[in-house]
């Protein structure tokens, strides 16, 4: 059995950057992933938003992530997590398919997963075209006509913010109403190059090696060059329910500190009740988990 002061579940940017900071503290890091280490970063084609770099690829940025955790001392390992225990000392035994490990302190990074519509054309088109983050890619598709699915919140909202860059706009909804709240649809409906298509599906994009369009359930085709797609996400918590609070919607409770209901496990990233989910939030989380994580086993070892 290995023994670790801190285990982190997930290698995405979140879990990277925590183990970095809790590797350079001192401490003996491990972060498990039963993918790539990256998390969603893997299927980015560039990211110009991240400060100071300019355009980097999802995975360079990954890579560099990774490498620099590593740097510090902190182990990545290809392996999925079964089941935690609190032990009776307060240390954690976590249950891998590579076997078990304890750990003083436990870290979740597992991330969250964007709803996919489930059409032919979008897995293929992911990062080519196929989007779940306007602020991301929107500026790639600047003077082009896009698409956007949904009619929540977060749909109408980045409407908005694509109406600024792109030609036009068209929000494909399958209500007659959207859901999204009334400011926000009063602000669509000033905008001129805002289209709506409701009652509709979207069940194909088209294109070869680029989208051309997508092909709605009601027969119509609508030509774009970008399909944005804001269906709800679902945060990968399933298997912590029972072990940390988890609200209404699956997201980690925890306050600012990343601390859980669980002391000791401290969560970051996607997968945690943020208001605003990119790449440098996570980051931001992971760090301050680690320092958080770093103090608890400093208190408990008084």
């Amino acid at each position: 059995m290995s023994n670790y002061d801190i285990l982190i579940i997930g290698a995405g940017p979140a879990g990277l950057s925590a183990a970095g900071y809790a590797a350079r503290a001192g401490r003996s890091v491990i972060a498990l992933d039963k993918l790539s280490p990256g998390g969603q970063l893997m299927t980015i084609d560039e990211i110009e938003n991240y400060p100071g770099l300019g355009a980097v690829s999802g995975f360079k940025l990954a890579e560099d992530l990774q490498k620099q955790a590593e740097s510090f001392g902190a182990k990545v390992d290809f392996s999925e997590v079964f089941s935690i225990k609190k032990n009776k000392d307060a240390d954690f035994t976590v249950k891998t398919d590579s076997g078990e490990i304890n750990a003083k302190a436990i870290i979740i990074a597992t991330g969250a997963e964007h709803k996919h519509l489930g059409v032919k054309g979008e897995e293929e088109k992911a990062g080519k075209g196929v989007s779940y983050c306007a602020t991301c890619d929107g500026p790639f598709f600047k003077g082009k006509d896009v698409v956007v699915v949904g009619g929540g919140d977060t749909a109408l909202t980045d409407a908005l913010y694509l109406s600024k860059i792109a030609s036009s706009v068209t929000i494909v909804h399958r209500r007659d109403e959207f859901r999204a709240q009334k400011a926000i649809q009063d602000k669509i409906e000033g905008k001129d190059n805002i289209k709506k298509k409701m009652k509709a599906n979207v069940v194909e994009i088209l294109g070869e090696n680029n989208i051309d369009g997508v092909l709605l359930d009601t027969g119509e085709t609508i030509k774009c060059s970008a399909v944005f797609i804001f269906v709800g996400i679902k945060p990968n918590s399933e298997m912590f329910k029972g072990f940390v609070d988890i609200d209404e919607q699956g997201f980690i409770k925890t306050d600012p500190f990343m601390r859980t209901s669980n002391s000791g496990v401290f969560a970051a990233g996607d997968v945690r009740n943020t208001p605003f989910r990119q790449v440098v939030t996570a980051t931001g989380d992971g760090a301050i988990a680690a320092h958080g994580a770093d103090e608890y086993i400093n208190e408990s070892e008084k």
